[in-house]
Parts: structure tokens; C-alpha cells; sequence
């Protein structure tokens, strides 16, 4: 037994070999893993979330906020809590393919969600970016997204070093609720 440990572990049958190491099962996490709400094919005809996102109400596809050639939407399988998207409307799977205007409001709804976690909930720092094609790491390769991931001091702990395991503090329909009233106006 570990000596930080304040208790005995628990008996965990069907885990594997025994050891000190408590559990945090994430079932929800499978349905990412397996590949549900992916496309099956590239057009958007062809199950694309993205596409169909926009046509849901805003807590129902998690939609934060609404441009007009541009959405912000919290991802699903966040990394950290409040893991926003910023997303063209128009199916379109690459950066340079993007029109001037939603280049633009790209950009601008990406500040302000910024902004809106800063103001909802402290975030220190950033890592934003987009995964071009699959073979980048882009989980929907045939629509563009781009990724506002918010980080604090110490976000990385042992957790996912030693547990491979997130720990979200917040629903999302309640970081959703929370984002869409501090985003700026």
C-alpha cells in the first residue's frame, strides 16, 4: 500500500493484476473510442456532427454561440473543462479553403470564447489549434475545427500522468449555460 494512502484499497475484482491503484471508470469515454458520432464518409451528407450541430438548439448541440458564418460548441470528449470548438458552418475540411469572411470570424469568435472562460472561469493560459487531416490527429478530418482548449496552473497533475484519467469538474450543459453568459457581447 502506498504510504500517502489514507485507506485500504478497495477489492476490485476482474481488474487485472491487484495493486494499490483505485479505479475511475469513464465509460462514457468508449463511445469516442469506438468511433460514435463520426461520419462515415466525407461530405457532409455523410453523418458529419458539425453539420448537424447547428440544426439542434443551443443546449442540445452544446452550441455556446452562434456568428454568422461561424459557431462555437463545446467539445464533447473534452480535455479540460470548457474545451470549446470554433466551427464553420460550411463543410469544409481545410484551413486555406476557408473564405475571407470566415477566416475572420474564425478568429474573432476565438478571442471572445477567450474571453468568455477567462471570465467564467479564470483560465490562466491556452493551447488552441487545428489538426489538419487525419494523419495530423483531426478526429473529424472533413470539417474544419479549431480547438480552445483553457489550462490553469497545475491542470496537469497526477491524474493524467499517473491515471490516464481527466477529471471534469462541470457537466457540460452546465460549462455550456455558464460559457454562453459570459461570452461578450
Amino acid at each position: 500500500m502506498l504510504h500517502c494512502m489514507t485507506s485500504e484499497p478497495e477489492q476490485q475484482l476482474g481488474v487485472g493484476t491487484q495493486d494499490a491503484f483505485q479505479r475511475l471508470w469513464t465509460p462514457h469515454r468508449m463511445a469516442y473510442i469506438q468511433g460514435e458520432n463520426k461520419p462515415t464518409g466525407p461530405g457532409a451528407a455523410d453523418g458529419c456532427p458539425f453539420c448537424s450541430i447547428p440544426a439542434k438548439s443551443d443546449e442540445d448541440g452544446l452550441v455556446v454561440k452562434r456568428g454568422e458564418q461561424v459557431y462555437a460548441v463545446l467539445n464533447l470528449y473534452p480535455y479540460n473543462g470548457g474545451h470549446l470548438m470554433t466551427v464553420p458552418y460550411r463543410h469544409v475540411a481545410d484551413y486555406t479553403d476557408l473564405t475571407a469572411g470566415e477566416t475572420a470570424e474564425l478568429g474573432e469568435l476565438t478571442k471572445q470564447a477567450m474571453t468568455a472562460l477567462r471570465t467564467a472561469s479564470g483560465a490562466h493560459g491556452f493551447n488552441i489549434g487545428m489538426n489538419q487531416g487525419s494523419v495530423a490527429g483531426a478526429g473529424i478530418a472533413a470539417h474544419l475545427h479549431q480547438h480552445i482548449v483553457p489550462r490553469w496552473g497545475g491542470d496537469t497533475n497526477f491524474m493524467p500522468v499517473v491515471g490516464h484519467t481527466r477529471i471534469l469538474p462541470q457537466l457540460l450543459a452546465d460549462t455550456r449555460k455558464m460559457l454562453a453568459e459570459a461570452w461578450p457581447t
